[in-house]
């Protein structure tokens, strides 16, 4: 899995899909949905971060800090390099 926020939201929907197939027995139901559970929460901090690096550069802007690159960080890059 590559490092972007696409990738990612990409990945959540693989994983709505998994938990959505009708074929799966109870118990590979349960595996999946543990397997959300842990993927969401990290999603959740991945998203958090995204958030404090947009503030970050909105804070920037507005009160004036003069970056000559304006270049947005990597993590808020939709695809990568």
């Amino acid at each position: 899995m590559k490092n972007t926020l696409t990738n990612l939201n990409n990945y959540l929907f693989e994983q709505l899909e998994r938990l959505n197939d009708d074929s799966l027995s109870e118990e590979e139901l349960d595996r999946e949905m543990k397997k959300a559970d842990a993927i969401v929460k990290v999603s959740d901090k991945i998203i958090q971060t995204g958030e404090l690096a947009l503030r970050t550069i909105k804070h920037r802007d507005e009160y004036g800090y003069n970056n000559k690159t304006n270049q947005m960080p990597d993590i808020l890059q939709l695809e990568a390099k």
